[in-house]
């Protein structure tokens, strides 16, 4: 080149040094990526876009390759694919725009740029399409799983989704999980089996598998654990005892599972008491426990003996026994709490008028070491009083009698003439 330079005039050479600058110039304009393709999350069904910026396109095309489907989308500005869900736009030829509608998880993978230069320049970006977790019913348990008491017993749980969901497991009323019977029982388990050793009837209720992965919406499915086991009872009094003419009513506590059929019957029969004007028979139940009660109306002498609460299912029958019997009834009305609750004010003492003498002779004031002999009351006001009393008597301030029978005599501190 200096050669021709030196056989040509000044001019040419000029000319010459332009046109090598200007050709410099357009060889190092080629086509260049003016940044990376970003890396895209995406939700399950929502759109996402994927921008591919060159500089210096010029007359070159840009094309979009699907890597792990192998695929070509799009070359300039015409769709490839027939897939519709694929879509191209630019901005005067800088910014090239993927489009994909409505995103699903086979769209997700690795997206190539492309430029058809000499030799050809790519780069690569990667859409991530997050799908919600979702529990797959045919590998899960069912929803109602029943099983004897003290077996053992597992609980399946799987889901699918992107990331992969963790699986927790969880009372639905807030009782703690109590997987073996020897560790401590837990608010919360974790992974897709929950296994429960010597499962008893405490174990009862619905359990809640819990599947998430940070993508909205959690879900979760109920599983309700039915443990079966025979009746049992359990009954607070044994012996009640009741006056005649009165109600009366007697309670026994029974627990089984599948529910159990409850009556009572009387005197070892084998028929049960139906509810009529003499019974009155109620059960409130709570989960796998029945409260029973029977009361027996204005009760006689036919109604004392002993009464059997039954209690039946499929695996098996139990029965408890109550034994009522008559006490004596009260002829007066007792006194209130309030007045029953007073300082013992009113509590018996000898006169201090005439000297009250026992059936020996002796004062009561000096027989200090015997109690004084009960009274009984005769006329209603009046009180007779065993002893050496002469012609007086006394007024009755009040009588108590108990329902155990016992008498309280409480007698006024003036004396009545005969």
């Amino acid at each position: 080149m200096l050669l021709f330079c030196q056989r040509t005039d000044h001019y040419v050479v000029i000319f010459l040094f332009q046109i090598l600058t200007v050709i410099c110039a357009v060889l190092t304009d080629d086509p260049n990526f003016a940044e990376p393709i970003p890396n895209v999350t995406v939700s399950l069904g929502r759109d996402a876009s994927l921008p591919c910026v060159v500089n210096n396109l010029g007359t070159y095309k840009v094309a979009w390759i699907h890597i792990d489907r192998q695929m070509i989308l799009t070359i300039h500005r015409h769709v490839i694919a027939r897939i519709p869900r694929f879509g191209i736009t630019h901005d005067s030829q800088k910014t090239w725009l993927l489009h994909v509608k409505g995103a699903q998880p086979e769209d997700r993978g690795y997206y190539m740029c492309q430029v058809n230069t000499n030799p050809m320049i790519s780069q690569v970006g990667y859409l991530q399409v997050v799908v919600p977790p979702n529990i797959i019913d045919e590998e899960s348990s069912t929803s109602s799983v029943s099983i004897r008491e003290n077996q053992n017993l597992s609980l399946t749980c799987k889901a699918e989704g992107s990331p992969t969901p963790k699986i927790s497991w969880k009372r639905e009323d807030g009782n703690h999980i109590a997987t073996d019977r020897k560790k401590k029982a837990v608010e919360k388990l974790y992974g897709d089996t929950l296994n429960l050793t010597r499962v008893n009837r405490a174990d009862m209720g619905a359990y809640l598998c819990i599947a998430s992965n940070g993508v909205p919406p959690s879900v979760s499915k109920r599983i309700i654990l039915d443990v079966e086991f025979s009746p049992m009872i359990w009954v607070p009094n044994q012996l009640v005892g009741a006056p005649s003419g009165t109600d009366v009513t007697i309670d026994c506590q029974t627990e089984a599972h599948p529910k159990s059929i409850n009556y009572w019957s009387f005197r070892d029969a084998k028929t049960m008491l139906f509810p009529n004007k003499k019974y009155v028979t109620s059960d409130t139940e709570n989960s796998y426990r029945i409260h029973m009660r029977l009361t027996i109306r204005d009760l006689g002498q036919s109604d004392f003996g002993n009464y059997k609460c039954i209690s039946k299912n499929s695996l098996g029958e139990t029965e408890g026994s109550i034994r009522l019997y008559e006490i004596p009834k009260p002829s007066l009305a007792p006194k209130s709490a309030s007045e029953l609750n007073r300082p013992n004010k009113d509590v018996w003492k000898p006169p201090k008028g005439p000297v009250v003498r026992n059936m020996t002779g002796q004062s009561a004031r000096d027989n200090r070491q015997h109690q004084p002999r009960p009274v009984r009351p005769t006329v209603p006001g009046k009180l007779e009083v065993s002893g050496n009393l002469g012609p007086s008597s006394y007024s009755r301030s009040q009588i108590v009698i108990t329902v155990f029978g016992v008498v309280m005599c409480f007698t006024s501190s003036h004396h009545i003439p005969s």
